[in-house]
């Protein structure tokens, strides 16, 4: 059955003009079964109509001869009432819910435009409470860790072996492709960018000094724990964050199965174990690509660089930089799996705490990093 064609009623009283809609104020009634012509021509005629009769006198809105509402035709009342009920107003109790609702919102939707002095304050103190917040969960897990350690070292055959032998895998051995096609890369830019200076004072031989102590202390261990954070520690949040939204988590506590054993210990190792290995490869691929870049720019035969890296980086430089990895990797897994475990149950948590975990990542490798710089600023120089 075709509804009624919406309409508007207007009658005259001594009080000012009666205005009562007739007929389906709703989609069908304002279609009128057509096409999208016909019910944009509907609707423009029936918004000029309660445009010219809303500037006058308005004694009463009669909505209970309307056949049926929905929110496309109460929006336009709404509209031509200037957002507010009228004074005098005769409505059906299922209908009236949809103005109460347009009611709600337009407050919610006027106070965003409304300037608020103490927006930055309240903004700041929110992040910080945020920050705050975070800090208490970072503690809480390391503190996790450590007597999980401890149950580790008690009682080793009860270990997390396999879980352990497959996050090495997974966060080392398939990562050696990335790091030794960045590192060489770097390795080259770096020798062909330091020997056109150097060749300006004669100083040429001086590559393997730069290369050396750059690469082995400093880029390598940065450049192997960036591209870690980006690719295994976003893998580990991800993990944790899908456990978390198809309630693996919670069967886990249900069997009495514990997170940080299980799943946090296994990660953190497995990277403080990988992590310094992939800077042993990164510095070795770096360095191959430095060599290369001498030998084209500098004619510096390969030979000599081998014969030359041992006396000028002294092996201090070495074992600090295998000691960054083992802090790296292992502040990488624990923020990491600090973020995976705070995701919510829905996707668009999942991305953001992805991208957090792989950018408090990155940023916690620099600050310690920088640490290690003035730790150690006597050390191997």
């Amino acid at each position: 059955m075709t509804p009624a064609a919406p309409t508007l009623e207007v009658s005259r009283t001594d009080a000012g003009l009666v205005l009562a809609p007739r007929g389906a104020w709703n989609v069908q009634g304002l279609s009128g079964g057509g096409g999208g012509r016909q019910a944009r021509r509907r609707i423009s005629a029936l918004k000029d109509e309660l445009a010219r009769h809303a500037g006058g006198p308005i004694a009463h809105w009669d909505l209970t001869r309307a056949e049926a509402f929905d929110h496309v035709g109460a929006m336009m009342l709404w509209r031509a009432w200037q957002g507010r009920l009228p004074e005098r107003l005769s409505v059906e109790a299922r209908h009236r819910l949809l103005f109460d609702n347009f009611a709600i919102i337009q407050p919610l939707t006027s106070d965003k435009k409304r300037f608020d002095p103490l927006a930055g304050v309240v903004l700041v103190g929110s992040e910080l409470l945020r920050f705050f917040d975070h800090a208490a969960g970072f503690v809480r897990l390391l503190g996790q860790l450590v007597l999980d350690l401890g149950r580790l070292a008690a009682r080793p055959q009860a270990g997390p072996w396999r879980e352990i032998s497959a996050n090495v895998y997974r966060s080392g051995a398939q990562a050696l492709g990335i790091t030794a096609l960045v590192g060489f890369l770097i390795g080259i830019v770096l020798s062909y960018l330091s020997s056109k200076q150097l060749k300006q004072f004669g100083a040429d031989v001086y590559i393997v000094d730069l290369l050396g102590v750059a690469i082995i202390r400093e880029l390598g261990p940065v450049l192997a724990a960036i591209l870690v954070a980006g690719r295994s520690g976003s893998a580990m949040t991800a993990s944790l964050g899908v456990m978390r939204v198809t309630e693996e988590l919670d069967a886990l506590s249900v069997m009495g199965i514990p997170h940080g054993f299980r799943l946090i210990l296994p990660k953190v190792l497995a990277l403080a174990i990988a992590l310094p290995l992939l800077i042993l490869w990164t510095d070795a691929v770096s360095l191959l690509g430095g060599m290369v870049a001498a030998k084209i720019q500098l004619d510096l035969s390969m030979v000599y660089f081998f014969n030359a890296l041992p006396n000028a980086v002294k092996i201090e430089n070495l074992w600090i930089g295998l000691s960054k990895g083992v802090v790296f990797g292992a502040l990488i897994a624990l923020v990491s799996c600090h973020f995976g475990l705070r995701i919510e149950p829905n996707t668009e948590s999942l991305g953001r705490g992805t991208t957090s975990a792989v950018v408090s990542s990155i940023t916690l490798v620099i600050l310690a990093d920088a640490v290690f710089a003035i730790a150690f600023s006597n050390v191997g120089i």
